[in-house]
């Protein structure tokens, strides 16, 4: 897990020292999403963490949204890097 978590900071780091940047967040919040997804398919009746889901996935929505507003180039970037269909 974490040398994964790693990995995705390294690939959408804008410079060096980035961890924080829209792009690194984006990329840990797919990580989640697709563990929580991974999840649900042996318990399907987990309630509480299908609140987390939705909000994970929220928030992802509006940062990918935010982001095409400020830097379309990186938008692009990040929706071929990470699989996402838009």
């Amino acid at each position: 897990m974490i040398k994964k978590k790693k990995d995705t900071i390294k690939s959408l780091a804008v410079h060096g020292k980035d961890v924080g940047s829209t792009e690194v967040q984006i990329g840990l919040l797919t990580d989640k999403i697709t563990k929580l997804s991974e999840h649900f398919k042996k318990f399907k009746k987990d309630k509480h963490s299908t609140l987390g889901l939705t909000k994970s996935v929220n928030k992802r929505k509006k940062l990918l949204s935010y982001l095409k507003k400020k830097n379309v180039d990186s938008y692009q970037k990040v929706i071929k890097q990470l699989n996402l269909r838009k």
